[in-house]
């Protein structure tokens, strides 16, 4: 450390930090390990992309209601009682994944998928609604720094994720989706002991006594109609709820926001941040769940994988790098922010182009560095700009990057593959495009519906050692989809450094970026 102290609060500080770190870990094993079966499951239940984007897209939405409920009562139940709920939804999920087999009906393995995955998000969220703020209430004089550590444990999940899915998952020796899914328990297991019996100290909102009601006043009104919107939004999509009911739901909570803080409008900023880390949950944690499926479908599956190891390995490297970026390279957070959406617009973009393993690995390494610091550092930003908020602003916003992911992310990105490989192949060969086509269409927001191709044929085109003149010309559309998936991709972190650098220039005019700390009944900015 460069002041060479931690700053930490009680004596337990940093097995804490690596409690956290296993939590986190367990998320990131099962996340990278469902990316890579989701060919598994389009083989064994035909699913199109929408409906594989769909099931990934429940990683996401089931965090957010964890990650929210647990922030807003995590400062009054305090965190042990949400670690061990957390652990339970693990073992649940496991239950509810494995009941789907090959040979059920598609929609009941739809639905023992989509829920088994969003118990299991409901798990990770209710984690993180304990580790972001735990850590930022540990070591307060430095949370960029801790909270990248903690987090550097999701790329961490994803590299053993994606090893185990290039071990167990390709070859003749490949074992099935249920072995290796089964595997996120271990690190489960393991955060359960590492938490055991440990003494947890309180937020500084919780510390000054403040209410839920004060804690929400800087998230406000506009700050909850953010989350109140996606969360409207996942009624419809998820629950099936009519449109009027789903926005009844979302208003009924806004409504109770605002009563609760008094009709207070909340800080401007604050909304900017979440709205901004909704299209950080669409571009990382989207992408990444489409990532190995789109690489192994441009190159080959293996390379898919390890290109997934390599870039989630560079990410979890770069993550001890925060206090060095900071301090001694003089960047602010909002600075770093900036410059990671340019390298991720760049990055993108190059993916787009690949034509061989080495260029992969140069383009994916530049995407990687870009999104490698936009998760922690906003999740530190919100904790240095809005102690008052306790753990909610900082969970409510966890939760909005997830739901975006899940509702927007995931399923934009399902959607996109489907529409621009149907473009290309009803432009090319109609013909073949009417023997692939799915059962059903495809739909995403406002947008127009498109019939996606059919996953269990698009899966023997794309695995046939000898294909047809049929076979060829799905999978090259198939790969052209892809291509285009990932230039529309780009456009979100390029709206993303227009936002940061208009926020880099507010700092300016205030007179820098600078931490706040809780004295007495206001807030005061210090250097």
């Amino acid at each position: 450390m460069s002041n060479g102290t931690d700053n930490r609060i009680v004596p337990n500080a940093k097995r804490l930090l690596w409690a956290g770190f296993l939590a986190i870990l367990a998320a990131g094993i099962g996340f990278g390990i469902r990316g890579g079966i989701l060919a598994n499951w389009a083989a064994d239940f035909g699913f199109t992309g929408a409906q594989l984007g769909a099931i990934g897209g429940a990683g996401f939405t089931g965090f957010c209601f964890g990650i929210i409920i647990g922030g807003v009562i995590v400062d009054k139940i305090g965190y042990g009682k949400l670690v061990v709920a957390a652990f339970l939804f693990h073992v649940l999920s496991a239950f509810v994944t494995f009941a789907a087999s090959k040979g059920q009906a598609q929609e009941v393995a739809y639905n023992y998928l989509y829920w088994g995955t969003f118990i299991f998000a409901l798990a990770n969220g209710t984690l993180e609604a304990v580790a972001n703020p735990l850590v930022s209430t540990l070591f307060p004089q430095n949370r960029t720094h801790y909270l990248n550590i903690l987090h550097a444990s999701w790329p961490a999940g994803l590299v053993l994720g994606g090893l185990v899915g290039w071990t167990l998952g390709e070859g003749p020796n490949a074992q099935s989706w249920k072995l290796q899914l089964g595997l996120f328990l271990v690190p489960t297991v393991l955060y359960g002991i590492a938490f055991f019996g440990q003494h947890f100290p309180k937020s500084e909102a919780s510390a000054k006594g403040l209410s839920i009601g004060e804690m929400l006043k800087e998230v406000g009104i506009l700050g909850a109609a953010v989350a109140c919107y996606l969360l409207a939004r996942f009624c419809m999509d998820a629950l099936k709820l009519p449109e009027m009911a789903s926005y009844g739901v979302g208003l009924a909570l806004l409504v109770a926001t605002a009563v609760l803080t008094k009709g207070s409008l909340g800080s401007v900023l604050l909304f900017v941040l979440f709205l901004t880390h909704a299209l950080i949950g669409a571009v990382e944690l989207g992408t990444d769940g489409w990532i190995q499926n789109i690489t192994g479908n441009i190159l080959t599956p293996a390379e898919g994988k390890i290109l997934f190891v390599f870039t989630s390995l560079l990410m979890f490297s770069l993550r001890f790098c925060a206090e060095f970026i900071e301090k001694n390279l003089k960047v602010s957070p909002i600075g770093l922010l900036l410059i990671c959406a340019v390298l991720a617009v760049i990055g993108l973009q190059m993916v787009s182009g690949i034509a061989t393993f080495a260029g992969a690995m140069v383009a994916l390494a530049v995407y990687a560095v870009g999104k490698t610091f936009f998760w922690p550092t906003m999740l530190a930003v919100v904790g240095d700009r809005f102690p008052r908020t306790g753990a909610i602003a900082m969970s409510i916003m966890g939760g909005i990057g997830m739901m975006s992911a899940g509702l927007l992310g995931g399923p934009g990105l399902g959607y996109a593959k489907d529409r621009f490989t149907t473009e290309h192949l009803t432009a090319t060969n109609p013909a073949i495009y009417e023997q692939y086509k799915a059962a059903g269409p495809s739909k995403f927001l406002f947008l127009k519906e498109v019939t996606g191709l059919d996953g269990t044929k698009l899966s023997a085109a794309q695995t046939a050692t000898a294909k047809t003149p049929d076979q060829k010309a799905v999978a090259e559309a198939s790969i052209v989809g892809d291509r285009k998936t990932l230039k529309a991709d780009s456009f979100i972190p390029a709206t993303m450094a227009a936002i940061y650098l208009l926020l880099f220039l507010y700092f300016k005019t205030i007179g820098g970026y600078k931490a706040v700390h809780i004295e007495g009944k206001s807030a005061s900015a210090h250097g």
